[in-house]
């Protein structure tokens, strides 16, 4: 019930925000982007596609938003904005002369209505997986508030290798979707679109795919996206390697659902073939106030892959860490505490720990913060630079030599 009364209050805001902004989404193109995992990386490879291409565009990701000629920091625990500074943005965007938008949009965005009154061109979804089932108690409700995107806009992109959205989103669309795939038959494929990344990971091939599909719907050719897609450098926090002249590997990613930290351990893994006594070394955690059923599968995932973990605090905000890191822990079976399983909640000193033990050859990697530039601990957002940390742990291990 009162869900459904702060639904309304969005949906008034909502309509009182475009009368007051002038309808902004009837002057520009916007391209909506949802997904549960791959939906920053995508919106940041269609920005550069469109930006490549001499068009002039604005954007909305979960790392920044660059409105006309300003960069505007989102790296606090947003999601889609609200329904009033969407159409405050759009109307920047349109009065600095821009053509497109690409906006990312999340399941709450599109279930308390933030998005209504705003037209949708083009709407792209990457995949439906597990997250956010505190919020949307289902999976079914969640993929739901998903495919409202697709619904409104006037034309929609699917993932045809995520089976279980594809299928479930076919059911709801009256008109045939455009379709990408890694090898599949779809409009978009690696035969069709030879793809080269500089970014590693097939879930970043895919993410090209569905950019490809988006831009070239737009009317951007073939050669100036591929073009894009082999300068694309990649976005902050997302598979981003950490070059501190270290004898190993480090990567911050922003990885927190089951679907992505296994996609990212996986390819992780493979670059250790070869390394015979390199070791995988995952530090995650999970926050709180979230999808607790995620947890233990991202144990059991991370069992599968990592060679050592640490369980850490993401965003603990009013529970006790122990008790996520322990639920996350019970999906590991082949680990033993204090030998390759540490738990340590002082996320500083998990890196720390993690850094320390590093060797040659080794990879480290850091999932669930990536850009952020906070923490949530008791109701409070402290300060917390993953990078600085990364930094901080490197220099310490230097200092013991």
């Amino acid at each position: 019930m009162w869900q459904k009364i702060k639904n309304s209050y969005h949906l008034l805001q909502a309509a009182v925000s475009a009368v007051f902004f002038n309808f902004p989404s009837n002057h520009i193109t916007i391209i909506g982007v949802t997904g549960t995992d791959g939906k920053t990386t995508t919106v940041h490879m269609i920005y550069d596609i469109l930006k490549s291409a001499g068009q002039k565009v604005s954007m909305v990701s979960s790392i920044y938003a660059s409105i006309g000629s300003k960069t505007y920091d989102t790296g606090l625990h947003i999601t889609t904005p609200s329904a009033w500074q969407i159409q405050r943005l759009l109307r920047k965007a349109v009065d600095s002369g821009h053509k497109y938008f690409v906006l990312e949009t999340t399941s709450h965005g599109l279930d308390q209505n933030r998005l209504a009154f705003t037209k949708i061109e083009l709407a792209v979804l990457t995949n439906i997986t597990h997250d956010h089932l505190d919020y949307h108690k289902n999976w079914k409700n969640y993929a739901n508030a998903k495919i409202k995107l697709l619904k409104i806009a006037k034309k929609a992109i699917i993932n045809v290798d995520d089976e279980k959205s594809y299928d479930f989103a076919i059911k709801k669309l009256k008109v045939a979707p455009i379709t990408y795939s890694i090898g599949k038959k779809s409009d978009f494929n690696l035969r069709n679109l030879d793809l080269k990344l500089k970014i590693q990971g097939v879930y970043n091939l895919s993410n090209a795919l569905a950019a490809a599909a988006a831009t070239a719907t737009l009317g951007i050719s073939k050669p100036k996206i591929k073009k894009a897609l082999l300068a694309f450098a990649g976005a902050k926090g997302r598979m981003d390697k950490v070059d501190l002249k270290q004898k190993f590997d480090i990567y911050i990613d922003f990885a927190h659902t089951p679907n992505a930290l296994q996609q990212a351990l996986f390819t992780l893994k493979n670059q250790l073939d070869g390394r015979t006594t390199a070791r995988l070394i995952a530090v995650f955690g999970a926050a709180s106030e979230r999808d607790i059923q995620k947890r233990l599968l991202m144990g059991a995932v991370a069992d599968q892959y990592a060679d050592v973990i640490f369980l850490t605090s993401e965003d603990p905000r009013n529970e006790d860490p122990l008790r996520i890191t322990s639920q996350i822990a019970k999906g590991i079976k082949n680990k033993k505490n204090g030998r390759d399983l540490f738990i340590i909640p002082d996320r500083a000193q998990a890196i720390n720990y993690a850094v320390e033990i590093a060797k040659p050859g080794d990879i480290v990697v850091l999932f669930g913060k990536g850009h952020e530039k906070s923490m949530a601990i008791k109701g409070k957002e402290t300060p917390w630079d993953e990078y600085e940390a990364v930094r901080l742990a490197v220099r310490r291990k230097n200092a013991k030599k």
